[in-house]
């Protein structure tokens, strides 16, 4: 099927910067609050009298609710003009942080755990398709990649800054802190985000058919890829960095800054040449393999382990525009749908990465084999995207 460019108000022939800055603050604030919460575990199993492992639901809880949640929100909200699906959508995410914040029980801070993870997968697929309209064809995937610089920058400041806050003040300041930037971003989003007219009325079973191209698969599978590679390896970073590489426990938080720089350089490679879909996707998912491989094999040196950690950053971020930016272009009927679609695909992927790469810990390979399995992952989008180049040439 040939890729038909989705329906949308008149592009502007400038940048939007103010827009898309704001759009992208959303998407700081609401991945701060999707990844701080490990920070928190301790102190919030501790208060609400639950082990470890069950806190640590919190987590995988957040991250289903974005895959299946996302989608259906997503559907729900076609009728309404984008501008008014995004003011909705943080509003989402400010109740769930708020009813987090206020929580007396295990369960009620599941609950606005799941209700925040609702906003933010409805936010960011509408944020995706927003900045893509906004600009002229040219300038999309940069613009997509602005917005998801905000993602990139929570998981560099964000998260450990409200880890912060939480240690010093106590978790759930940690919440209220999310839910007032939160609030912050929806007053932005409402000041500079320009209106859109409402999409094509799309129900759930008509936005499916766009998933009778194949090349919407073969793009979902591509963004599985990348995050369970990058999962794999940095779940069980740590142990790597203490065990094989001789780091002290105390330069941890100073080597993931260096690959905190390795993911903004990536994101900002990704957005300038993110127009080559495809060819920028296989060469990050070649940098992305190559990188793991080889910190598998040379995690016993500090200083490989620590340039190749950068260079895992890189290829993986590398990939977040062209593929959000390629699953609109493929998804032409329903780009909400498929947008959404795509943050379920990423988040499926970092949940089975970081088990993939839980089973092999386990394995002789030892701490060393996390990142070997991330590259076999990494491996598997490659596949994936030789058969979209394929499928592009036979089925145009």
């Amino acid at each position: 099927m040939t890729a038909v460019a989705i329906a949308a108000p008149p592009v502007s022939r400038s940048f939007p910067r103010l827009a898309l800055l704001a759009l992208a603050a959303g998407a700081f604030v609401m991945c701060t609050a999707e990844f701080v919460i490990a920070g928190l575990l301790p102190d919030i199993a501790s208060d609400l009298g639950v082990g470890i492992s069950t806190a640590g639901l919190l987590i995988s809880g957040y991250a289903v609710a974005i895959v299946v949640g996302g989608p259906l929100f997503v559907v729900a909200g076609t009728r309404i003009p984008r501008g008014r699906l995004l003011v909705f959508a943080a509003a989402v995410f400010v109740a769930g942080n708020v009813l987090s914040a206020v929580a007396g029980t295990y369960g009620l801070l599941m609950a606005g755990r799941v209700l925040g993870a609702f906003g933010q997968g409805a936010f960011l697929a509408t944020a995706s398709v927003v900045a893509a309209d906004l600009v002229a064809p040219s300038l999309r995937t940069r613009a997509i990649a602005l917005v998801f610089a905000g993602g990139t920058a929570a998981n560099v400041a964000g998260s450990p800054l409200g880890a912060l806050v939480g240690q010093l003040s106590g978790w759930r300041a940690t919440f209220w802190a999310v839910a007032v930037l939160g609030a912050a971003a929806l007053a932005a989003v409402l000041a500079a985000v320009p209106a859109t007219p409402p999409s094509p009325p799309t129900t759930l079973r008509g936005g499916l058919q766009v998933f009778r191209n194949r090349q919407v698969w073969l793009t979902l599978a591509i963004g599985v890829a990348g995050p369970g590679g990058l999962f794999a390896a940095y779940t069980y970073i740590a142990p790597l960095l203490t065990s094989a590489s001789g780091y002290p426990p105390q330069a941890i938080a100073a080597v993931l800054g260096l690959f905190g720089i390795g993911l903004l350089v990536g994101n900002a490679i990704g957005g300038r040449f993110g127009g080559a879909q495809l060819r920028v996707l296989g060469i990050a998912l070649a940098v992305l393999g190559a990188g793991l491989a080889g910190l598998a094999i040379g995690a016993h040196s500090a200083v490989v382990a620590t340039i190749l950690l950068v260079v895992v950053g890189a290829g993986a971020f590398a990939m977040v525009a062209p593929f959000m930016t390629r699953l609109i272009d493929q998804a032409a009927g329903a780009p909400l749908l498929a947008a959404a679609a795509g943050g379920s695909a990423t988040n499926t992927g970092a949940a089975l990465g970081a088990y993939l790469g839980g089973l092999a810990i386990d394995t002789p390979l030892g701490v060393t084999g996390p990142p070997a399995v991330g590259a076999v992952i990494a491996a598997f989008g490659l596949v994936a995207v030789l058969a979209a180049r394929t499928a592009a040439t036979r089925y145009p």
